[in-house]
């Protein structure tokens, strides 16, 4: 297993990896949405946007892309918001989308309103 690390990236608010490669996939930790190392706690489609510019970062860096995502799953606070996340989530992704999952919960880390965790291929 190699860890992903990379200047520019976010820096874990834990004892975690921002992501991990391994048998040819990167798996991406739940992102939350950091900019400049700040939360960012502002409109909810704001924060879907950090969180997906922040994970195509990591998956750069890890030698993968958003259109080798395999797998994602959204973790939201409200899911009255699942329209707006798909809104945004479809400005990043595009058919076949990767297998999806969302889930609703009462509270997320640094209070945000949105989580996502990726499973992607690496290499070609």
């Amino acid at each position: 297993m190699k860890e992903v690390k990379g200047e520019g990236l976010p820096t874990p608010v834990g004892a975690y990896s921002i992501a991990t490669v391994s048998n040819g996939f990167v798996f991406l930790s739940g992102q939350i949405p950091i900019r400049d190392g700040q939360v960012h706690k502002g409109e909810f489609k704001d924060q879907v946007r950090i969180v997906l510019e922040n994970s195509k970062k990591i998956l750069e860096a890890a030698g993968s892309s958003l259109s080798k995502v395999v797998k994602v799953t959204v973790f939201i606070k409200n899911m009255e918001r699942f329209a707006e996340l798909n809104e945004v989530y479809s400005e990043y992704f595009n058919p076949p989308y990767p297998a999806r999952a969302v889930v609703e919960v009462s509270k997320l880390p640094k209070d945000v309103d949105v989580e996502i965790e990726m499973i992607a291929e690496v290499g070609e």
